[in-house]
C-alpha cells in the first residue's frame, strides 16, 4: 500500500517538475528599459526565429517556444525584417509582431542627383555626403556584369570609345537608401528608376523609337546633349529638331558640351585649340553622335529627344540676355546675325550689371 504511496507521488513530483519547467521556459524574461532589435531574415524556420530570439534573451527557451509554435498553429506567417521587444514582452506579443510585419522602419538617408550631372560628379557627390567612397562607386559602375539583369544595361555597345559605360543610365531624382547600401544598391536602385521613368514614356515611344532608327543607347546620347546644351524647358524639342536636322544632313553637330566632357576641366569659355582635342566625343571633328550620353538627361530632355520638333533649324547660339534662351536659325547667315544679336545682347547685360553695382 505504501508502495502505490510512494510511485503516486513521485508521478505527480515529476509531474509537477515537468509542469514548473514548461511554465519557467514559456514565461517572459525578466522585464528591461531597453529595448532589444532582431533581425528575421527572409526564409528563417520558426525553430531559428526562436533560437534567435532566445540569443537576444528575448525568450528563456528556443526548444518549448518553438514548441509551443507548433501547438498552438503559429510560426509559419512570420515576416522578415527587423524588430523591435522590449525584454519582458509576452508570447503572444511576440508572434502577433511577427506575424503582422511589425518591423522597426530601417534608418535610411537622402541624396539628390540633379539632372545633367555625369558620373564622376555623381560620385564626387555621393563621397561628399558621406554615402559611398567617389572610388567604390566609379568602380561598381564600370562593371556592367553586375547589372546583367537590365536589359538595357546589356544592350549597351562593347565600344573601347566609350568613357563610362553607364553615362545616361543612372537617372537624376531624389532617392531614400536604408543606410549602409553599397554603391551597387545605388546604382541598381538609379536603373530601376531610369526603367520606371521609360514606362512613363507616351505608349508608342519604343515605336518611334524603332521608327527613328535609334537605339536606347543613342536615345539616351541624343537626350544628354539636350540636358547639357538647354535650361528652358520649351526649348528641349527646338534643339533636339537641330540635332535630327544636322545629322539627316551629314552635318556635325558641332555641340560644345561634347568638348567640356572630355576636357580635364570644365571651361567658361571654349578656345579655338579646345575644338581640336582629339577624342570621339569632339563633335566637331566627328560627324555623328558621340560614343555615348555625356550626363544625366530628365525626363524632359529624354521625350525631347524621342519627340523633336518639326523645324528646319540648323544652327542654334544664347541670346546671352540672361534668359537662358537661344536664337536659331536655318541658314549660316541668319546664325551669323544671330551671334552678333547675342554678343550685342551681352555687352547689354554686362553694362547693366556694372551700372547696378
Amino acid at each position: 500500500m505504501w508502495s502505490f504511496f510512494i510511485a503516486l507521488g513521485l508521478v505527480l513530483f515529476s509531474a509537477a517538475g515537468v509542469l514548473y519547467y514548461v511554465w519557467n521556459g514559456l514565461r517572459p524574461p525578466a522585464p528591461g528599459d531597453a529595448p532589444v532589435r532582431v533581425t528575421v531574415e527572409r526564409g528563417m524556420r520558426a525553430q531559428q526565429v526562436a533560437e534567435l530570439l532566445e540569443r537576444h534573451g528575448l525568450i528563456r527557451d528556443a526548444w518549448l517556444f518553438a514548441a509551443w509554435l507548433k501547438w498552438t498553429g503559429e510560426g509559419s506567417r512570420f515576416q522578415a525584417g527587423i524588430y523591435e521587444f522590449a525584454p519582458g514582452t509576452s508570447r503572444e506579443e511576440i508572434v502577433r509582431k511577427l506575424n503582422a510585419g511589425e518591423t522597426v522602419a530601417p534608418a535610411t538617408f537622402r541624396f539628390t542627383i540633379p539632372e545633367g550631372l555625369t558620373i564622376r560628379q555623381m560620385a564626387d557627390r555621393l563621397e561628399k555626403a558621406g554615402a559611398v567612397g567617389k572610388d567604390e562607386f566609379l568602380r561598381a559602375a564600370r562593371d556592367l556584369s553586375r547589372f546583367a539583369e537590365f536589359g538595357w544595361v546589356r544592350a549597351i555597345p562593347a565600344d573601347a570609345g566609350i568613357i563610362e559605360p553607364l553615362e545616361g543610365y543612372l537617372f537624376p531624382d531624389t532617392y531614400e537608401m536604408r543606410t549602409g547600401s553599397t554603391a551597387e544598391d545605388i546604382i541598381r536602385r538609379m536603373l530601376a528608376e531610369l526603367d520606371r521613368k521609360l514606362g512613363s514614356l507616351p505608349e508608342d515611344w519604343l515605336e518611334t523609337m524603332e521608327e527613328r532608327g535609334l537605339t536606347l543607347h543613342e536615345l539616351l546620347t541624343i537626350a544628354s546633349l539636350i540636358e547639357r546644351e538647354v535650361a528652358v524647358d520649351e526649348e528641349r524639342p527646338l534643339v533636339s529638331s537641330v540635332i535630327a536636322n544636322r545629322l539627316e544632313k551629314g552635318m556635325p553637330l558641332q555641340i560644345d558640351a561634347t568638348i567640356q566632357y572630355v576636357l580635364d576641366e570644365p571651361k567658361e569659355r571654349l578656345l579655338e585649340e579646345d575644338l581640336k582635342v582629339d577624342s570621339p566625343y569632339n563633335t566637331y571633328q566627328h560627324k555623328g553622335l558621340p560614343p555615348g550620353p555625356i550626363a544625366a538627361p530628365g525626363l524632359k530632355s529624354i521625350e525631347a529627344a524621342l519627340y523633336p520638333a518639326e523645324t528646319d533649324y540648323l544652327y542654334y547660339v544664347t541670346k546671352k540676355d540672361g534668359s537662358g534662351e537661344h536664337l536659331f536659325a536655318s541658314t549660316l547667315s541668319q546664325h551669323n546675325r544671330n551671334i552678333r544679336t547675342s554678343e550685342e545682347n551681352a555687352r547689354k547685360l554686362q553694362q547693366q550689371q556694372q551700372q547696378g553695382q
